[in-house]
Parts: structure tokens; C-alpha cells; sequence
């Protein structure tokens, strides 16, 4: 659901800037660290496994368009909506600025769309409401695919909203809703399953994890005791760099839920909105996205899908470590002053 910056434009583009800054501020103040390595090891290593997991394109039966996992939902459920909203923005941040993923423009946009709907709509309207008082696998499971769902088909809504205040008239807001609700639909559903997935694993071997859940007093103290969960952590890891140095190499070529929906309107691609601030981030994101398209330039190597899928989990990583780190010496820094 990346919107590229032809879809928007500057004022709607600057407006959605604000909203998700604001969010992001909110989000680094809120971010609740006190457990230390553990949680920022999460981190890093979580919105790395988002990362690979995005350059996944599922096929969608009988339509002609793929999907892939947004991720938002699966992060907050781990690291709580802050934490989660921060490694979203990681994830879509490295992906406009390496591999011109996404518009640079419309990076605010995307940020509303993919990270907020899911690390805080979903979250709250459906995972804490069904799992606050009593945490089972079952209903993990029913607010994952739910979640997920929601997630997917308001952000769907707000990429129809914001290409309707751009002015798009290839896309008129009645029927690119009504294209766009249900492949994300069929999307959502997917990544509702993935999530429900990846989460029934956590809660079977490391339950305590999983954000809200109620610890025992003598789970408390197996925890306590366990500073990292190195198990997980190296799972992860590893499912990381599978899926994006190997699986990623046999994503599906058909175009997304939102290219798919565009084609169906417009009947192939649009003419696009034009400003000096479309050029102006047309310009940087050609300097910086050294790998175009997660491969090398002038180059259709499947190397390069490989290499890319790697290095983008690593940058993620890293970068979150170091949001991770910084907030944690801040804090510590604090409480002893």
C-alpha cells in the first residue's frame, strides 16, 4: 500500500507530514523501556523481520494482484502501539530513502496509513479490548485476523481520502473505494492469518512478550531472571534473513493491492501530480536510493533482491537499536540527576 508521491499533492503531503511528526514525537516520549535490553533488542530485531516480510508479495487468487504484510499490527502486539509505531517508521523510512520504495513526498502518508491504523486503531479497538482481561490463544488468534483486517481496510480508506483531496480525477473517490475495500480485504485477511501465526508461536514459547499479557508472579520471576529471550531472538534472526536473502526472490511480480486498484481506474499509470516539490523529492530519493526497486542499479541480478532483502534488515536493526539505546541512556540519565 506504499502511495507513490504522484498521488498527492504538497498540501495534503505536508498536512500528513504533521500528523504522522506529531505521532512519532508522542511515540519516542511514550516508548516504555524499563525492561532494558530485552526491549530494544525486540525492537531492532522485530522491524528488521518486517522489513524482509514486506518484500514478500503474495499472489491473490483470481484477481491478477499481490499483497504483502504490512506489519503494523504484528509489531505493536510484541512491543506495545508506541514501540510498534516506531519500528513501522523505521521500516517505511528505510525503504523510501535506500530503495525508492514508497514517495519521499508521500512518506507521511504512508506512515499514517500503514504504521498508525495498525500500531493504534487496531490496537486499540481490537487487541486490548479482547485480550485485556483474559489473554488465550484462541482469542490471540480472532484479534489477529480482525486486527489485521481493520488495519488494512482503513488505511485503504485514507489512501482513497488523500488521492480524492489531491484531486486525482482518474480516481474518483466512489470507485477507487469500492476497488480498493475489497482486495485489501483479501489482503487483510492474509496477514491476518501470518500475524495470528507469528503471535501463537510467541505466545507457546515466550507468552510474556506478547504486549498486556498477564504474567504470574512465578512467571515475573523467570523473566526477571531470563534478561533476553535469546531463543526467540535468534528465531527471528533467522527467519529475518531467510525470508529476505532467499524467499524474497520468488515474490509474486503482480502488482499490488493499490497499483492493481489504479490500473483498474485508470487503465495502466497516472499522469501523476507535478510540483517543484515532486521534483524536489524525485531528486534526493534518486541520489540516496542506491539500491532502486531492492536491487542494484542497471542491474536485474537476483543478487541484488538477495543482498537488498539483508541489507535493509540490517539498517533497520541497527537504526532501531539506536533509537532504542538513546531513549534508554536518556532515561537512565534522568532518574539519576
Amino acid at each position: 500500500m506504499h502511495m507513490s508521491d504522484a498521488l498527492i499533492i504538497p498540501a495534503v503531503a505536508g498536512t500528513m507530514y504533521a500528523c504522522s511528526t506529531i505521532v512519532t514525537g508522542v511515540s519516542i516520549k511514550k516508548l516504555d523501556l524499563k525492561e532494558d535490553g530485552k526491549k530494544i533488542a525486540m525492537m531492532g530485531v522485530m522491524g528488521a523481520f518486517v522489513f524482509a516480510g514486506q518484500m514478500i508479495n503474495f499472489t491473490i487468487p483470481f484477481t491478477g494482484s499481490s499483497g504483502h504484510l504490512c506489519g503494523g499490527f504484528l509489531l505493536a502486539s510484541l512491543l506495545g502501539p508506541f514501540g510498534g509505531f516506531l519500528s513501522m517508521v523505521a521500516v517505511l523510512l528505510i525503504q523510501a530513502l535506500l530503495f525508492g520504495d514508497g514517495g519521499l513526498l508521500a512518506l507521511g502518508c504512508n506512515v499514517w496509513n500503514m504504521a498508525f491504523t495498525g500500531c493504534f486503531l487496531a490496537t486499540f479497538f481490537i487487541y486490548k479490548p479482547m485480550l485485556k482481561k483474559t489473554f488465550t490463544r484462541k482469542k490471540l488468534v480472532i484479534a489477529s485476523v480482525v486486527g489485521s483486517v481493520l488495519s488494512l481496510q482503513v488505511g485503504a480508506f485514507f489512501v482513497t481520502i488523500q488521492t480524492t483531496l489531491s484531486g486525482i480525477s482518474e480516481l474518483p473517490f466512489g470507485g477507487f473505494l469500492m476497488v480498493m475495500q475489497p482486495i485489501h480485504l483479501a489482503i487483510g485477511v492474509v496477514e491476518g492469518l501470518i500475524t495470528a501465526s507469528v503471535l501463537s508461536f510467541v505466545y507457546e514459547n515466550k507468552p510474556e512478550l506478547l504486549w498486556l499479557y498477564d504474567k504470574t508472579q512465578e512467571e515475573l520471576l523467570e523473566t526477571t531472571q531470563q534478561k533476553l529471550p535469546k531463543r526467540m531472538l535468534l528465531v527471528f534472526s533467522i527467519l529475518t534473513l531467510f525470508l529476505g536473502g532467499l524467499l524474497s526472490l520468488f515474490a509474486s511480480a503482480n502488482p499490488d493491492g493499490l497499483e492493481w486498484s489504479i490500473e483498474k481506474l485508470a487503465g495502466g499509470e497516472l499522469t501523476g501530480m507535478h510540483s517543484f516539490f515532486h521534483d524536489f523529492a524525485a531528486s534526493i530519493q534518486e541520489t540516496v536510493a542506491i539500491f532502486p526497486d531492492y536491487g542494484f542499479q542497471n542491474s536485474e541480478s537476483l543478487a541484488g533482491t538477495s543482498f537488498s532483502g539483508i541489507l535493509g534488515a540490517i539498517v533497520v536493526f541497527v537504526l532501531l537499536s539506536m533509537v532504542g539505546v538513546t531513549k534508554h541512556y536518556l532515561r537512565k540519565k534522568k532518574v539519576y540527576e
